[in-house]
């Protein structure tokens, strides 16, 4: 791969376009914006290993590249999403980085920056809702414009306003996220993403993930419990020691030198 110069150059998207199994896209349209949204979940899986693995998490967009696109690894939101949005911009959509809060079982949002996702806008204008680092989430882009019912195969979604400006996300009728509508710089969600790796209220400080799409569902390994879940429901196997790097590889495409595992929180 050629050095990374600041902006992803032609090569590089081709290497991260074979790495999703996409083909490079004749135009910016939303048709090919589906294809990319669809092929990176299905390839680049949702995974927080690094955070235990003592592995550092860099938000610039090389860093990003290097780890998912050279060491073929995937990532959390802010990998995920920053990483697919220097993808997109170098393919000729329009990018920009939308700050989110996560909203808990409780009806409570979580911190500021705590999740990010990408405004996209088509060569024709049309404006979409791209988010691959949400884990189980919409399958394909949602209209970012749209206040109606947009069903999906991961779901049904809502992209509504709230009174002061923001934006809920809903599935199935429940809040997934609030967002923010002003355009952000990856620079800015890296006090929060420390926050995630290192505080004890963080779950992914607390637990183990890594999950992608699949053809028919999903695969996903937490610890040494490895989940498939399609239409004719959900079968979980407890993997020994000798098996979980081999689940890796096999399932993820992820090579690892020893098994992640979460720490014991100090005292």
């Amino acid at each position: 791969m050629s050095p990374y110069k600041g902006g992803m150059d032609f090569s590089q998207a081709d290497a991260y376009l074979a790495r999703t199994g996409v083909e490079r896209p004749a135009a910016a349209d939303a048709a090919s914006l589906r294809a990319l949204h669809l092929g990176h979940q299905m390839t680049v899986p949702f995974e927080n290993l690094s955070i235990h693995l003592g592995q550092d998490i860099v938000l610039t967009e090389e860093a990003l590249y290097e780890k998912i696109v050279g060491a073929r690894r995937g990532g959390f939101c802010y990998e995920l999403n920053g990483a697919f949005g220097a993808l997109l911009r170098s393919l000729g959509y329009s990018v920009e980085l939308l700050a989110a809060r996560v909203i808990g079982e409780d009806g409570r949002p979580g911190p500021p920056y705590d999740h990010l996702a990408l405004r996209v806008r088509t060569a024709d204008g049309e404006r979409w809702l791209a988010d691959v680092g949400f884990g189980r989430h919409s399958h394909f882009p949602l209209r970012y414009d749209e206040r109606g019912e947009q069903r999906d195969p991961g779901g049904t979604f809502r992209v509504e306003e709230t009174p002061d400006g923001d934006l809920v996300v809903s599935r199935g009728g429940v809040p997934q996220y609030r967002l923010e509508q002003r355009p952000r710089q990856l620079g800015d969600f890296e006090a929060t993403c420390w926050w995630q790796r290192t505080s004890p209220t963080s779950h992914f400080r607390t637990s183990l993930i890594c999950s992608r799409l699949t053809e028919d569902g999903r695969v996903s390994l937490s610890g040494r419990s490895l989940v498939r879940t399609t239409a004719a429901g959900r079968e979980e196997h407890h993997l020994s020691e000798a098996e979980v790097l081999p689940a890796y590889r096999t399932h993820f495409g992820i090579t690892l030198d020893r098994e992640p595992s979460v720490a014991p929180l100090a005292a």
